[in-house]
């Protein structure tokens, strides 16, 4: 067995990988550019060696510097996880050269598998079914289209990850279908051969996880559906699906081990599969992925096993130590990939610097994640944060587990998933198990619609800055009690929030254990409001939140239910608005991109008057004067980046000014 093992990878996986690692007692060695100096996965390794700059091709897919980091630390082998050099013969070749082992398939495997036109050759030469398909020139593949039929999908042969793929769907859009998709394969892989198949109606994406040894035995582990997916991209997977009857499983998986001896694979792979909803006994070979999935810990779930520790043990020379008949499932599992992307805008990536991660505390959950407080999520690489997986006793209780996990996962300081997530597991059709391919694509509106600020966020922040003001210790001065007093009368406290669009007042009369709370002119309501163990609990119009919270400068980040937000302009307000309030500078309550300036310097504003909106969080932040007075300073334009606490404008009262 190996005593140093170097996993050539980052992020979640790398994290992932090193646990399993300590497990086994074998010391791990991370590698890291620039852009992840201070990442999790360099924290988590025994050692770890700076490999490059934060470009991937001169870091992590330098393979020059991951084995020289190899050399360096008495490494004996390494892992790839997956992305980057994990399905890259050359590399594998290279590890071999450098008397490393590769804890992988050997490269003929990789080479065979990683070719769509010959891995589809091979496996049918084992009997494996495959989609009725055709590779060649253009002519050739427009000739084999009167045979294939329409709709037909067009495919790179070299690449995966869904790029470059096209739907035909009749004749007349063939030619330049083909132009289109040879440009984005010869862009994305330096290869631009295609493959020509039958568009599966209504298609199920299924894999089967495989197994093999050095030692000739090659076993199953169940499949994992994997249709709910956004650009071909998946995005919840679960195991095993709930389409297939056992006997239609025993089917798939032999094909799958089939699959895997006809290249002498070794190590972890996964065989997938397209298969019909309308038909779910015929199923067809699509790919064979010659790594570790990412999807993998679901599997791990319902059989018990580790996988990681399995792909070490085989690569040391280990034979696997099970048979077929000694896989048994238990149970059901699903995960949910968290991305730094805003769904309601494309799904477009997003970024910037982790305030505080939440995830609830159950058994039942197991999250493999790559951030921490204070990482930096930057555009050099995949957008992926993190995994949230659970296991229940059925599918229904797995998804309601799911749920649940959503519901109190949250991500201060950028724009995430979850709330997408959740919307999805608890979709009617997912639910009953309507799945196929397009089904986000079709109801992507419904899942990704922006709701507006609830009430009860507002009046969460204004509960939690009241319990700030409340005088410490065993004797309190009636005085010190954010009353609000006057002589004629309780008047409350107020406070000026704004968060994403909307700007609100907020009054609240009484103390924490029972004030009345009004918005803006709006009638006032009951509401509680305490701190437990670091959550905001509040309870407002009959019903009661836990909120997740964290203070940040001037700004409040509050999660609840699978969403974020962030509250900011906290202005302690007069009970009675006054014309004596003192200007001053106007800072940004958050890291964000001036959108629109509405002031020029020099200009007279009204209290409350808007001047600028800060984007952050893909939110809009109006900012708006505290006082009316003259704008007297205005340091920023609209296009401008702005940190939290920088000054955006100055505004002075007019008596100061005259």
């Amino acid at each position: 067995m190996f005593d140093t093992v170097l996993i050539a990878n980052r992020g979640e996986i790398a994290v992932r990988v090193i646990r399993t690692l300590r497990a086994m007692g074998i010391r791990s060695v991370a590698v890291y550019s620039d852009a992840d100096a201070e990442s999790l996965h360099v924290a988590e390794a025994d050692v770890a060696v700076r490999i490059g700059p934060a470009a991937a091709r001169e870091s992590y897919l330098n393979v020059e510097a991951v084995l020289a980091a190899a050399k360096e630390t008495g490494a004996q082998a390494v892992h790839p996880g997956y992305g980057f050099l994990a399905e890259n013969a050359e590399f594998a070749r290279a590890c071999a050269a450098a008397g490393l082992v590769f804890i992988g398939p050997p490269a003929e495997a990789i080479e065979a598998m990683g070719d769509k036109i010959r891995a589809k050759s091979t496996v049918a030469a084992a009997g494996v079914p495959v989609v009725p398909g055709a590779d060649g020139t253009p002519d050739e593949l427009r000739e084999a289209a009167e045979q294939i039929g329409f709709p037909l999908l067009l495919k790179p042969s070299a690449g995966g990850g869904g790029k470059g793929m096209v739907v035909v769907h009749e004749p007349a859009e063939l030619a330049e279908a083909i132009e289109s998709a040879q440009r984005v394969a010869r862009g994305a892989f330096g290869d631009d051969r295609l493959l020509a198949e039958r568009f599966i109606s209504a298609p199920r994406h299924i894999e089967i996880q495989v197994l093999a040894d050095e030692h000739g035995n090659v076993v199953h582990l169940g499949e994992r559906e994997c249709s709910l997916q956004r650009r071909h991209q998946k995005i919840v997977e679960e195991a095993p699906s709930p389409l297939l009857d056992e006997r239609t499983r025993e089917r798939m998986g032999a094909a799958a081990v089939d699959a895997a001896r006809a290249v002498g694979y070794r190590g972890a792979g996964t065989v997938e599969f397209i298969v019909s909803a309308d038909n779910p006994s015929e199923f067809f070979f699509m790919e064979m992925n010659t790594r570790l999935q990412v999807e993998h810990p679901v599997t791990e779930l319902v059989t018990g096993l580790d996988l990681v520790a399995l792909q070490v043990r085989v690569a040391a020379g280990e034979p696997l130590g099970l048979t077929q008949s000694d896989v048994r499932l238990s149970g059901h599992a699903v995960e949910a990939r968290v991305y730094a992307e805003d769904p309601a805008n494309g799904f477009l990536p997003t970024g910037g610097r982790v305030l505080a991660v939440h995830h609830p505390d159950a058994e039942w959950l197991r999250v493999d994640s790559g951030i921490r407080a204070g990482s930096v999520v930057g555009s050099d690489y995949d957008p992926m944060l993190a995994k949230v997986i659970v296991h229940g006793d059925d599918r229904e209780h797995a998804l309601r587990r799911m749920s649940e996990a959503l519901a109190g996962t949250a991500v201060f300081g950028l724009t995430t998933n979850v709330a997408f997530l959740r919307a999805l597991v608890t979709d009617d059709d997912v639910v009953a198990g309507r799945m196929d391919t397009q089904l986000v694509d079709r109801k992507v509106d419904q899942l990704t619609r922006a709701e507006p600020v609830p009430d009860a966020v507002l009046v969460a922040a204004a509960m939690d800055e009241f319990l700030g003001m409340q005088p410490k210790g065993s004797v309190v001065d009636p005085w010190e009690l954010p009353t609000g007093w006057r002589l004629g009368g309780a008047a409350g406290t107020a406070f000026r929030l704004t968060c994403g669009d909307r700007a609100a007042t907020v009054r609240v009369i009484g103390s924490p254990e029972s004030a009345e709370v009004s918005i803006d002119d709006g009638p006032p309501q009951r509401a509680t409001g305490e701190l437990i163990n670091g959550r905001l609990r509040v309870r407002y119009a009959g019903e009661a939140t836990t909120y997740a919270r964290l203070q940040q400068g001037r700004t409040l980040w509050l999660a609840a239910n699978g969403q974020v937000w962030a509250v900011g302009e906290h202005s302690l307000l007069a009970a009675e608005e006054t014309t004596d309030a003192s200007g001053g500078p106007i800072t940004s309550p958050m890291p964000g991109t001036v959108l629109v300036v509405r002031v020029e310097q020099g200009e007279r504003v009204d209290a409350g008057q808007p001047l600028l909106v800060v984007e952050a969080m893909k939110m809009e932040h109006t900012i708006t004067a505290p006082v009316g007075g003259v704008v007297t300073d205005l340091p920023v334009s609209a296009g401008q980046k702005v940190a939290l606490d920088e000054v955006l404008a100055v505004v002075t009262p007019e008596t100061e000014e005259d």
